[in-house]
């Protein structure tokens, strides 16, 4: 796992050299946050909410949702340790009857 991914805060440890004392956010690289994005149904518009940190937002249209997806990633993280890459992942259902 390292090298793939790192952990913001906590002790990382290769195998075999004990606990890992961590916290819940994963980074890929370090350089890279994935949020899921999904249509709100009731209200309109989109939710995002980002793997491995408690980062969560909303937009009436996709262009808001990415600022204020930028805000709260600039938001979370302290100065200089956010990631450089924001990646949107589109999650769309599709229900047919049998």
């Amino acid at each position: 796992m390292r090298g793939v991914a790192q952990r913001r805060r906590g002790n990382l440890k290769t195998p075999g050299e004990g606990n890992q004392q961590t916290e819940d956010c994963i980074l890929l690289g370090m350089n890279e946050i994935i949020f899921l994005i999904e249509e709100d149904e009731v209200d309109g518009g989109y939710q995002a909410k980002a793997l491995g940190e408690a980062i969560f937002t909303f937009g009436k249209n996709k262009e808001e949702l990415l600022h204020n997806i930028r805000e709260a990633v600039d938001c979370h993280f302290d100065e200089g340790k956010a990631p450089k890459i924001i990646r949107l992942h589109y999650v769309h259902d599709e229900v047919y009857a049998s």
